[in-house]
Parts: structure tokens; C-alpha cells; sequence
């Protein structure tokens, strides 16, 4: 039971490195734009910018409810393993493109091997540990998404101390390594007096059509797809465009302003998913909302942040108003796995995410597009502040319709 326990805890360490480079990738490119321009001439426009970034988002939106069902389906080591190896040979990749379609393609195909990473990896947690803790754990994980979204954002100082080529090709060769290490380290959860053949994959075998119907008939479900959709526009407008804003309402030059906005915002993230998943392992023990109302103060931090985020000018507002919103999100982020939990057995949990993923990864592509529009025409700032209204009508619909009736939703609960 000890080993167990240990292993549990084992497997967080492991996925936050894979969760680290999952972010930084994809990260390094909304940061050296500058230092790319000047080779590829198409990326001048931050219309075309925005098209590069809303096709990873696309992709992997599509990609995300398959990547959920596979997961659920087969063994989610290999799928991690494989996952993280094309990704990195895509990054590693980046730094031969010379044209803007090169660019394009290789970060569609980053989008198909990124998206079969998280539905995966999270179920994988979930799995390992129990109500008690696994917010603590998801919320630990997500660390690793912030701190490759923080060591992204210097993707603009290296490229221009050495080259973006030579960026692309370092950190994609770490991965690739990665990938290699956790084939002897990671492994699957195993279901008790499995056969030999179930074994080879993650749980006994649904059929996909039946899980399908089961999440689609929750209303419940649906509650907790639109609550996780909405946030996800400011979500993935800061993760995408914050360098942007930082460099125009403050002044600065990118290599400055890209560091500045995603360490504010990983720092904060940090704490708040830290504090979010402890208090909510915590206040759900005593009540079955307690894990809604932990999420829910998260997400009220983010509505005056954007407000500040998109009008404010002074660094003390710009960066006060990114810390208190990562505070808020990382809160927000520990959270949406866990309250899925208490809805959705294990047998659909990645199912579950996948598609939840895929609403909120096309809300991000909305919103990177329409952001990058924005940007051309000098509203960046106004229309972030405008996400705050969306998702203050999110936080009510959540707390007054979401009621679970169980700390964990089991098998039994589906018959």
C-alpha cells in the first residue's frame, strides 16, 4: 500500500516534466516572433501570427474527444511516450522551416501529438489518487504547465543570444530524450484480477457509443462543459497575446515583455493551483460543493484581473492585475478534473476531458484569431477586458446548477 502511495506521487513527478514541456513548446512561439520575422516575412502581420497559433488550437481541439476515447481505451503510458517524442521531433523540426506554410503544417501537426498528451495524463493521476488528494495532485501537475509556459516566454531571450533555429533544435532534443527516460520509469494503473490481455490497456472495455451516450445524457455534464469552455477564451487569450499586451501598455521590448508577462503569470498560477488543490481536498471532506466553491473563488480573481489586464498602463496595474489573475486560474485549473470526477465514472473520465478540451481549445481558437484582429487594430486591451463579463455569467450558472451528490462518482453509480 506504502509503494503504492509512493508511486502515486511518483507519477505526478514524472508527468510534470512531460506537462513543463507540453506548454514551453507550443509557448516559444508567441515569444519570438520578433527574431522569426525577420526570416520569414509572412509573420510580420499579427493576422497571419494569429492563423499560426489558432491552427495548433484547432487541431487539437478536434483531436481532443479521440484522444480522450484512445485514452480510455488503450494503455495511457504509450500514448504519453508517443506523444511527447512527435512533439518534440515537431519542435526540434521548427527550426528547418524557412516559409510560412512549413510553419503552418508543423504546428498542425503539433496539435494532433500535443492533444492525445492531456486527457491521458490526467485520468493517469486521477487513477493513482483518491478524493483525498487528488486535487493536491492534479494542481501539482499543472505547475508544469505553468512553468513551461513561464520558460516559453523566454523563447524571445534565447533566440536572441543565439538563434530561434538553434531554439527550436535544443529544446526539442530534450524532449525527444525525455520521452526515451519514461519508458523504463512511467507505467499504467492496473485494474485488479486484470487478464493478461487487459493488461495491455487501461481499464475493461466500453464500448465507445455507450460512453458517448452516457456523458451526452448528464446534464451535469453539459454544466461542466460550458463552465470550463467560457474561462478558457481569457485562458488562452493571456497564454497567447499577454506578451503582446505587456510589450504595447508598458513599453517594452519583447525579449523583456515575454519574460515579464509569463513568469507573472506562472509564479501566480503556482500558488494558486497549490492553494486551490489544498483547499479543496480539504473543504470537500465536509462538503460535496466544496471543490465548486474553490473553483468558483478562483474564477471571481480573474473578472477585475482582466479588467485591470486589458485598461491598466502603470506596471503596478499590468502586473498586479496578471498575478491576481494566474492566482485566480491556477485555482480554476486544480479543480476541473476533480469536479469531474464527482460526475463521471473512471471508465469516461479522459473521454470526458477530451471533449471538454475540445470546447475549450476551440473557445481559445476564437478568441487567438479574433485576438490577433484586435491587435492590428489597436483594441488588444479593450477586448480583454470585455472577456470579464462572459465569465462572471459562467461563475453564476455554475454555482447555482452544479450539486453533486457524490465525493467520487464510481462505477456503481452508472448502473
Amino acid at each position: 500500500m506504502m509503494e503504492t502511495k509512493r508511486y502515486a506521487w511518483t507519477v505526478v513527478g514524472l508527468l510534470w516534466v512531460v506537462a513543463l514541456l507540453n506548454y514551453m513548446d507550443r509557448q516559444m512561439l508567441s515569444t519570438m516572433k520578433p527574431s522569426m520575422q525577420i526570416d520569414i516575412a509572412d509573420l510580420q502581420s499579427a493576422t497571419n501570427f494569429g492563423y499560426l497559433m489558432a491552427i495548433f488550437l484547432w487541431i487539437y481541439g478536434f483531436m481532443s474527444p479521440v484522444s480522450g476515447i484512445i485514452a480510455d481505451k488503450f494503455n495511457r503510458k504509450w500514448l504519453i511516450v508517443g506523444s511527447l517524442f512527435v512533439w518534440s521531433a515537431v519542435t526540434f523540426a521548427m527550426g528547418y522551416a524557412t516559409t510560412f506554410n512549413q510553419l503552418y503544417l508543423l504546428r498542425a501537426i503539433m496539435g494532433v501529438s500535443e492533444a492525445l498528451y492531456i486527457p491521458a495524463g490526467l485520468s493517469l493521476i486521477a487513477d493513482f489518487h483518491s478524493s483525498k488528494t487528488r486535487s493536491l495532485a492534479i494542481g501539482i501537475h499543472m505547475t508544469g504547465l505553468y512553468m513551461g509556459q513561464a520558460l516559453g516566454g523566454f523563447g524571445a531571450t534565447v533566440a536572441k543570444n543565439y538563434t530561434w533555429q538553434a531554439t527550436f533544435h535544443f529544446f526539442g532534443m530534450i524532449g525527444i530524450v525525455y520521452a526515451l527516460i519514461l519508458v523504463f520509469f512511467l507505467r499504467e494503473k492496473k485494474v485488479a484480477k486484470a487478464t493478461a490481455t487487459d493488461q495491455l490497456t487501461a481499464g475493461p472495455k466500453v464500448p465507445i457509443l455507450k460512453g458517448l451516450a452516457l456523458l451526452l445524457s448528464n446534464i451535469s455534464f453539459w454544466i461542466i462543459l460550458m463552465y470550463f469552455a467560457i474561462p478558457s477564451l481569457p485562458g488562452w487569450g493571456v497564454k497567447n497575446w499577454l506578451p503582446t499586451l505587456f510589450a504595447q501598455n508598458l513599453n517594452l521590448p519583447m525579449e523583456q515583455a515575454g519574460p515579464l508577462s509569463t513568469i507573472t503569470i506562472a509564479a501566480s498560477s503556482f500558488i494558486g493551483v497549490i492553494f486551490g488543490g489544498i483547499l479543496s481536498d480539504r473543504w470537500v471532506q465536509k462538503n460535496l460543493k466544496g471543490r465548486i466553491y474553490t473553483s468558483a473563488i478562483g474564477l471571481g480573481l480573474t473578472i477585475p484581473s482582466l479588467l485591470l489586464i486589458g485598461f491598466g498602463h502603470s506596471l503596478f496595474h499590468v502586473v498586479g492585475a496578471a498575478l491576481c489573475f494566474g492566482v485566480g486560474f491556477g485555482m480554476f485549473d486544480a479543480n476541473n478534473m476533480p469536479i469531474l470526477c464527482q460526475f463521471v465514472s473512471s471508465k469516461y473520465r479522459a473521454t470526458a476531458y477530451g471533449i471538454m478540451n475540445m470546447t475549450g481549445v476551440f473557445a481559445g481558437a476564437y478568441i487567438t484569431d479574433l485576438l490577433g484582429k484586435s491587435t492590428d487594430s489597436g483594441n488588444l486591451g479593450h477586448d480583454f477586458a470585455m472577456l470579464s463579463i462572459i465569465v462572471f455569467a459562467a461563475l453564476m450558472i455554475q454555482l447555482y446548477f452544479l450539486r453533486p451528490k457524490f465525493n467520487d462518482f464510481t462505477d456503481a453509480q452508472t448502473n
